[in-house]
């Protein structure tokens, strides 16, 4: 079972999605985040969902749109309204839900912003997977998701806009607060355990490299996905990356 429904708690209206076989109640319930410019009706998430439920009947996959993003209302992103997003849908899980357990699942920006969270809030999941997450995510959006154009509207103290399902509106303001973001600089130490990463090895957006040497440093397990580019589109790869969270998640 799919349906929607809206988060109407802290002065936002937050877009959601639910994959269910239960729709009032779950025993566990993973939220997913998704990438930049994405939204809540995302393929990789169904996909989730579907296999997790087959085999789970009384767990639940929540997805939403980001601030800026998807049928989300607001007109400029900020780091502050993505932190606010993710606590509501969270208190959702709990106390509407009824959730026992929680789990994270995001990719891309979703991980950069889940990560963020869990540096600044502690570790709101007992377990969370992230598939090629944005730990470069100024860099990657400066270089390899916008471009000179993009950059000269910003350069000029103009909104630029970006992204890909639906094109977003980037700000001078918002380039600086993710520079000054960077998860790079923050240790998961306490929570390594419970956290694991998947990246494809021709991510053309987010380097191996670096996300490889994140995990490393922060001694989180790090599951290298062969010939897998950013978006995980062999189905063949994306099922076995999949099955690989499933297992770790452990419901």
């Amino acid at each position: 079972m799919h349906k929607y429904f809206d988060i109407n708690e802290a002065g936002c209206s937050i877009r959601c999605g639910i994959y269910t076989n239960q729709p009032r109640e779950a025993r566990s319930a993973v939220i997913f985040g998704h990438g930049f410019g994405g939204h809540k009706d995302n393929r990789a998430a169904e996909r989730f969902a579907g296999k997790l439920l087959s085999k789970h009947k009384d767990a639940a996959v929540i997805t939403f749109d980001w601030p800026c993003h998807g049928e989300d209302g607001r007109k400029n992103l900020t780091l502050a309204d993505c932190d606010t997003y993710l606590t509501e849908v969270i208190r959702y899980a709990k106390d509407s839900l009824h959730a026992e357990d929680l789990y994270g699942y995001a990719t891309s920006f979703g991980g950069f912003l889940f990560l963020k969270y869990i540096a600044e809030h502690g570790m709101p999941f007992r377990k969370a997977v992230f598939r090629c997450p944005a730990v470069t995510m100024h860099e990657s959006l400066c270089t390899r998701i916008m471009n000179n154009g993009d950059l000269e509207k910003l350069g000029k103290g103009k909104p630029a806009l970006v992204g890909f399902d639906r094109k977003v509106r980037i700000t001078a303001s918002f380039l600086e607060e993710l520079k000054e973001a960077d998860i790079r600089k923050r240790e998961y130490f306490d929570w390594a355990d419970d956290l694991l990463i998947i990246h494809g090895t021709k991510d053309e957006i987010i380097p191996f490299e670096a996300v490889r040497d994140f995990a490393e440093s922060n001694v989180i397990e790090f599951v290298p996905a062969e010939n897998a580019d950013h978006r995980f589109t062999d189905p063949k790869i994306m099922d076995l990356a999949i099955h690989t969270m499933i297992t770790f998640m452990d419901l």
